[in-house]
Order: structure tokens, then C-alpha cells, then sequence
């Protein structure tokens, strides 16, 4: 075996447990409750934000049910896919804040291409995101407050950002009306 330095096994994995998971036909919430795991923690795993031991992993494809030889021999078809309706966008997000995905599954695909909407207050956190990569977007409508490091700024529609991912970050809609944002990261965080 050669080693190969631009390979991420974290990611691989990650987007390996969802790809297996939705060709079985099952959602993040059904496979926890499944296997008596937290969704948080199901998602954390599949966004590559937590690398889960043999055993949880274990625990995990039995839930599927896949053997670990399997899984780790698993290799998904990339979607061929060019153009998407607007129905045909993947919902990942939750409550007051959507993100719309562009494709069904992100695996071994460099890009990740998000419509966000963020309702009037909606906020990614007080805990500032950190991940690997950088990141883009232009907003659509509304008011958004875009924090990165020690900057902060409110844009606008046709206003956008752009910055390296591993600075802190956050943002917050502001004003009485929804936000709307076209993005994209790479790698995929999600």
C-alpha cells in the first residue's frame, strides 16, 4: 500500500456512512434511534466533525445492516447528475436556518453548493464555526451579519464574502426580513 498524502480517510468515511445509509433507504434520525445513538452524533460523524471508534462504528452498520469489510469495500457511484429543480435540492439543515444542498450525496465531489435561508434572528451559534477549507457567498435578500476572526460585517443583497474556513466564523440574520444566501465550501463540510 502506497501513502497517499492528499487521502482524508476521515472524510472518506464520513460521506461512505451516508452514502451506505441513504442507499438503505434510511434518515440520520431513523438509523440513531435504530442503533441507540444521538441524530447529533450520527450527523457529526457523517459531516466528518467526529471520528466514531471501531465499535461505535460497528454498532452503527449493524443498524443497516453492513458488515465492516463491506462498508470499507463500499464505493458509491459519483452522481452524473448536471442540473437540479429547485424540489430536487436536499434539505440539511434544521429549524429556523435551511440549507438546500445541490446533489444528493457529496461523495467524490471536491464542492459543496448550498442555497441558505436564514429567518429574521436565526444565528449559526455563539460557538463560532471552525472547519478545513474556504468558503464563499453572495446574498440573495435580506440582511445577513457575517463574523470571521475579529471582523464582522451586515451585507446586503449582492453583497458576498469569502474566506479561509479555519478562522472562526458565524452568521446572523438581522432585520425583519428572512435571509437569503447562494454559498459554497470545499471541501464539502456538511
Amino acid at each position: 500500500m502506497t501513502f497517499d498524502p492528499d487521502f482524508d480517510q476521515t472524510l472518506k468515511l464520513g460521506a461512505r456512512l451516508k452514502a451506505v445509509r441513504q442507499l438503505h433507504q434510511l434518515s440520520q434520525r431513523a438509523l440513531a434511534k435504530r442503533v441507540g445513538l444521538a441524530h447529533s452524533t450520527l450527523s457529526l460523524i457523517e459531516s466528518n466533525q467526529m471520528n466514531p471508534s471501531v465499535g461505535a462504528l460497528k454498532r452503527i452498520l449493524d443498524g443497516i445492516p453492513i458488515g465492516l469489510a463491506a462498508f470499507f469495500s463500499f464505493e458509491p457511484e459519483p452522481s452524473r447528475t448536471v442540473f437540479y429543480a429547485a424540489e430536487d435540492l436536499v434539505e440539511i439543515g434544521k429549524g429556523p436556518i435551511s440549507f438546500r444542498q445541490v446533489g444528493d450525496t457529496l461523495f467524490g465531489r471536491a464542492l459543496q453548493i448550498l442555497k441558505e435561508r436564514y429567518e429574521p434572528g436565526a444565528d449559526t451559534g455563539r460557538v463560532p464555526l471552525t472547519h478545513k477549507g474556504e468558503e464563499g457567498g453572495i446574498v440573495l435578500s435580506g440582511r445577513l451579519e457575517v463574523t470571521v476572526g475579529d471582523e464582522r460585517k451586515i451585507l446586503g443583497a449582492g453583497d458576498a464574502y469569502y474566506f479561509e474556513s479555519h478562522r472562526p466564523h458565524r452568521f446572523r440574520c438581522v432585520g425583519p426580513q428572512a435571509c437569503e444566501v447562494v454559498s459554497a465550501c470545499t471541501p464539502p463540510t456538511f
